[in-house]
């Protein structure tokens, strides 16, 4: 499309209008369902530390909005924890169009910003009680501004950088590996001391380098004993609140970690984004095309050698997304522009687009049945009214549990039986006749939590009965199924006496 067509269509609002629908788009289906699931655990830390922050926390930006904004107008419940989460994710698709006009065109940026407002995976974080939204629209501004602000010598994209720029690392530490990527397209892009003259000269960018070297001491004197400490962590306390998946080995670790990725991506979504990346590449824009591959880049590179480390989750890798959809916003619009004999021309990118969001409807879909989380909620509405008063209650996720059933004392599952079983004598000891109940996820697939690791599912397969199981079938392949059993007492001697039992083995 010529530049004299663009601005034609630009002055006779199209690219208005369809900004506008693409807006409620985002906004309709991150607000649908958006209060019907139950908690899970990381959001009952988001419940904590928003009832009562704190400026010393690593990330106090979304836990003081939720306090300051959202606290004085409703409770804290699984809606209004969630609000600000799903408003800051449907900002995101307008934030993604403004940024990537500059950088792209309107029409590359505003199918990407139709791919975000689509994505499964950008509408789960937007419907999470956590501070992931705010770091995708965080992340999806500032770098960009940064970098816009010294390409066009521009103080406001400078200004607007900086500030996005210090929030994004007030809402989560690791919004700030984006900077290792902008340090890594200025080291290769002003390379030569001429390069290196002729940015210093630009007042505003002297200014924007003092404010970014200042910003970089400070991250490093903050953040590093952050990394080491949450390190430490990861090593006391394993996968904190949930059971252990199967561990396999480095570099097969490595590989299902970036397989994740692309996973919640989509593959289709994916491919496209790199196939858009190379298309700027080839179209000899390369500063920008370097750019874009500096920020995906160095945050998946740096956090996949972490992982080497200690655990590391998929949704670290936020900061690194707005790329593929500016990537993929690029190569269906170079679609649009090849030249061919099809006709319409719209038909071959419409295709194109459908193929890539039809890949994630099943799990969009499945995600509207159950919210991709388990029935905590349902489970403790079940248990409450047979629970006797000497019964002892393991579960996975336990303070979302302890959260739903506040007069109970519920205990961490493990993958070892042993304190299910010392649990379970001391009742046959006591003989006060209470049970010991167990509420534990069923597997879905191979890389999932299950109960064989420890010996676990020998234990209760021996000891105990299903009782009931929650959920509802999902039309993709994360099943979200929660099972329960009641180990009634009496059972322990007996399997202890069984060879085909944990304890007779």
């Amino acid at each position: 499309m010529s530049g004299s067509t663009e601005r034609r269509e630009e002055r006779a609002g199209a690219p208005v209008l369809l900004v506008g629908g693409v807006i409620l788009l985002a906004l309709v289906l991150r607000f649908w369902h958006l209060g019907d699931w139950n908690f899970q655990a990381t959001e009952i830390f988001t419940l904590r530390d928003s009832l009562r922050p704190r400026f010393t926390n690593p990330r106090p930006l979304g836990y003081l909005l939720n306090y300051y904004l959202v606290l004085p107008l409703r409770p804290l419940d699984e809606f209004g924890l969630r609000l600000l989460p799903a408003l800051f994710g449907a900002l995101a698709a307008p934030a993604l169009y403004l940024v990537g006009r500059r950088l792209v065109g309107w029409r590359p940026a505003l199918l990407g910003a139709l791919l975000l407002a689509v994505s499964p995976l950008l509408i789960l974080y937007s419907q999470l009680a956590r501070y992931w939204a705010l770091v995708f629209l965080l992340s999806a501004i500032y770098p960009y501004a940064l970098y816009l602000g010294i390409r066009d010598r521009s103080r406001s994209a400078l200004a607007v950088g900086i500030v996005t720029a210090v929030l994004a690392a007030l809402a989560h530490p690791v919004s700030v590996l984006l900077f290792g990527g902008l340090g890594l397209w200025l080291l290769t892009r002003f390379r030569r001391p001429a390069d290196l003259k002729q940015l210093w000269d630009q007042r505003s960018v002297r200014w924007g380098l003092v404010v970014a070297l200042i910003l970089l001491v400070v991250m490093i004197v903050r953040f590093i004993p952050i990394l080491q400490g949450w390190i430490a962590q990861h090593d006391r306390t394993g996968a904190g609140q949930f059971l252990l998946r199967p561990r396999v080995g480095d570099g097969l670790r490595q590989l299902v970690y970036l397989a994740a990725f692309v996973d919640g991506l989509t593959l289709p979504l994916a491919l496209a984004g790199v196939l858009g990346l190379y298309i700027l590449w080839s179209e000899r824009d390369r500063p920008l095309a370097l750019l874009l591959i500096c920020l995906a880049g160095f945050p998946i590179v740096f956090l996949t050698l972490i992982s080497l480390r200690t655990a590391v989750s998929t949704y670290y890798l936020l900061p690194a997304i707005p790329v593929f959809f500016l990537g993929a916003g690029v190569f269906i619009d170079r679609l649009i522009d090849a030249d061919r004999t099809l006709r319409p021309r719209w038909l071959l990118p419409a295709a194109v687009t459908l193929l890539i969001v039809a890949a994630g409807v099943p799990t969009l879909v499945s995600d509207y049945r159950d919210g991709r989380r388990y029935d905590f909620r349902r489970a403790a509405m079940w248990l409450e009214t047979r629970l006797a008063a000497a019964d002892v209650v393991f579960s996975d996720q336990p303070i979302v549990l302890a959260h739903y059933l506040p007069e109970r004392r519920i205990q961490k599952l493990r993958s070892s039986s042993e304190a299910l079983a010392d649990s379970l004598r001391g009742l046959e000891r006591a003989g006060a006749g209470g049970s010991v109940w167990v509420v534990a996820p069923a597997a879905s697939h191979a890389f999932r939590s299950n109960l064989k690791a420890g010996g676990l599912s020998t234990w209760i397969y021996a000891n105990c009965q299903l009782r009931n199981s929650l959920g509802v079938g999902r039309v993709d392949y994360r099943q979200e199924y929660l099972q329960i059993y009641r180990c009634p007492p009496g059972t322990s001697a007996a399997a202890e006496r069984e060879p085909g039992t944990a304890a007779g083995n």
